[in-house]
């Protein structure tokens, strides 16, 4: 049984792998480098804060594709696109939230190195995933999906 399905995205790096290795590689070279931390009493509560809204948005938007029968992995076949819920404002709640808990975890560990590391996810993100899954869902959905692209933005 192949991992990837033919009738996919053809996404072939998982999203929580790519941003989490962005995390672990920008707080690893922030240590080796040895970058200042930041001196801040208020971002380690903060990065917790933006964690956790990070984290239900995430749920939030696997809920929306459950509720619609569609499969959360994007290397799986697409049998729905999602318009409900947080899906109205974004077309990728999952990879903002995935996004948001990096920036979370970053904050609360008062790293440089961890903050850097978020526009680098983002770009991997849009590039190795979100670009395959759109090309998939507008030939996979048609007009409907172009006309939800055109109301709702990719990112907020």
């Amino acid at each position: 049984m192949a991992l990837v399905d033919e009738d996919s995205a053809q996404v072939r790096f998982p999203p929580p792998l790519i941003v989490f290795g962005c995390l672990m590689l920008g707080l690893g070279l922030g240590e080796l480098l040895d970058l200042p931390h930041i001196d801040s009493a208020l971002l380690r509560p903060a990065g917790f804060v933006i964690g956790a809204v990070g984290a239900a948005i995430i749920g939030s938007g696997i809920l929306g594709f459950v509720r619609a029968g569609n499969n959360p992995e994007p290397w799986k076949r697409d049998t729905a696109f999602v318009t409900s819920g947080l899906y109205r404002f974004t077309r990728n709640p999952m990879y903002l939230g995935m996004v948001l808990v990096q920036l979370g975890i970053a904050c609360a560990a008062l790293s440089i190195g961890g903050l850097l590391s978020v526009p680098v996810a983002m770009l991997l993100v849009d590039r190795f995933v979100i670009a395959r899954e759109e090309r998939h869902l507008r030939a996979t959905f048609g007009d409907e999906y172009r006309a939800y692209c055109e109301r709702v933005r990719r990112w907020i």
